[in-house]
């Protein structure tokens, strides 16, 4: 078997010319959520092109694609991203700041290269169960949206991930990790305030601010902090203050929030309470609001499981060299990054094996953060994903992957910069080798697999998912993507 999987992780390698073309492409097209009509026409040619029976628009989101390739059991599970950010246009490969397109989108987060890395997986796999001539079942998830959108959601509110025994996926870092941080249960929810405009010297009297309203309801929510747990979250955005004449009383105004919590029963709570605020907001100026629920994400259900099977693969596999263009560059963009949180410092303080720590210590300094991580304790983390809702529906585990020069931060222009780099591109490969040689693991050890299974019903108490997304809610899509 052990030559068999080394065959498959490298054919893997043989496919890079398609796999970094696919990456720079999808990095070169940036699109925010559910506007990912490139990318999505690019995974379902490239998916077809392979021999995958391909689906579209599942789950009610016109750029979501599956991808599925053999029969019968097992059913493993990659799931890949592509969506960008707005307003993080970056030319590729600098370490100063300059946009391609003014104000536009770019992939800050790196799903360019996360995306692509399932598919490799996904082709990985493939290729094993063709080589071996063995049953079981290897799908690709293309799933749009996962910044504010909560695509994954959507489509595990409609079935789509049903039937999997197992999905693994990974995400652009600045350390290779085991990812037991649970992420946190979320709702986006905006408040719609609608008053009577008037001449606001003349007639103010005649008037009811709509901004008035919207801004009573941010104070209250800031008073509500105190009175919150510490382990939640609330954040707001205001996305229309009623145009820009000072001269109208604003008959219009909307705000944007996002909450988050580690249990939904929590998240739940905090929505209640904010809706109570922007009701009262809205008595005390005599305007009307309106509540919409946006999406929500469901916290992580963590798998010991399938995460130790993924630090094993991690640390059989041989390590990424980077060569001295490599190091240059990351020093460089390293130098333009704020001093802040350190992801390998908070990982590296629980480590006590002296053989360990002196490891790390002589990775410390390096400009890129290519050693694996030992197994991290699990803690409460403070994102959110909706990586999260498939962990519900099935066992499901995650790791982090270097492809950035150490300590950058996400959602930043450095991280666009970096994301056609050959440093990335190896970062890229590495995860996609590991989820491979996880789900070949999990095809050759049925008992991976119950294991994994038992976990996951210990951990949900046997619950089944129940979608956070109301059934009448529907994905926010651009009418020109509808």
């Amino acid at each position: 078997m052990e030559r068999a999987k080394q065959e498959a992780l490298e054919y893997i390698g043989q496919r890079s010319d398609l796999l970094f073309d696919m990456s720079d492409r999808i990095w070169e097209h940036p699109e925010v959520g559910f506007t990912e009509n490139y990318a999505a026409r690019l995974f379902s040619e490239t998916l077809e092109k392979e021999g995958f029976t391909v689906e579209q628009g599942v789950g009610d989101i016109p750029t979501s694609v599956v991808g599925t390739f053999g029969s019968g059991g097992p059913v493993i599970g990659f799931l890949g991203e592509f969506d960008a950010l707005p307003g993080l246009s970056q030319e590729a490969g600098l370490a100063e700041k300059k946009p391609l397109v003014k104000d536009g989108p770019g992939h800050g987060c790196g799903h360019n290269l996360l995306g692509t890395g399932a598919f490799a997986a996904a082709l990985g796999l493939k290729h094993y169960l063709e080589a071996n001539h063995r049953p079981g079942t290897v799908k690709f998830f293309a799933c749009p949206a996962e910044e504010g959108g909560s695509g994954k959601g959507f489509m595990a509110r409609a079935g789509v991930f049903n039937g999997m025994d197992a999905a693994f996926c990974w995400h652009p870092g600045t350390v290779n990790s085991a990812a037991t941080e649970s992420t946190m249960a979320n709702y986006q929810v905006c408040y719609h305030f609608y008053g009577t405009s008037s001449h606001a010297a003349m007639s103010p009297e005649l008037g009811r601010s709509a901004l008035d309203a919207l801004e009573l309801m941010n104070n209250g929510v800031q008073y509500l902090r105190e009175h919150i747990p510490t382990n939640t979250r609330v954040h707001y955005a205001i996305t229309n203050a009623g145009g820009n004449a000072p001269g109208i009383v604003q008959a219009y105004a909307e705000g944007l929030y996002l909450m988050r919590a580690p249990q939904l029963p929590q998240v739940k709570e905090l929505y209640e309470r904010v809706n109570r605020i922007a009701q009262g907001a809205a008595m005390m100026t005599d305007t009307r609001v309106e509540i919409e629920f946006i999406k929500a994400c469901s916290n992580t259900v963590l798998n010991t499981e399938l995460l130790k099977l993924m630090q094993k693969n991690m640390e059989q596999l041989p390590p990424v060299q980077y060569d001295e263009d490599d190091l240059a560059f990351a020093r460089a963009l390293q130098a333009t990054n704020p001093v802040g949180h350190s992801y390998f410092d908070t990982l590296a303080a629980d480590v006590t094996d002296p053989a360990e720590k002196a490891r790390l210590e002589a990775d410390k300094n390096s400009p890129i953060h290519g050693v694996v991580m030992p197994y991290p304790p699990e803690r409460q983390g403070f994102v959110s994903s909706d990586v999260g809702d498939v962990s519900w529906v099935c066992p499901l585990a995650q790791i982090n992957g270097t492809t950035m020069p150490a300590d950058t931060a996400m959602h930043t222009w450095q991280m666009v910069s970096v994301g056609k780099s050959p440093m990335a591109k190896k970062g890229m490969l590495f995860a996609g080798r590991v989820m491979a040689a996880c789900g070949i693991d999990c095809l050759e050890d049925p008992d991976i697999l119950r294991r994994a299974k038992e976990e996951k019903d210990r951990r949900t108490g046997g619950r089944s998912y129940d979608p956070p997304i109301p059934p009448e809610v529907m994905p926010r899509i651009p009418k020109e993507n509808a």
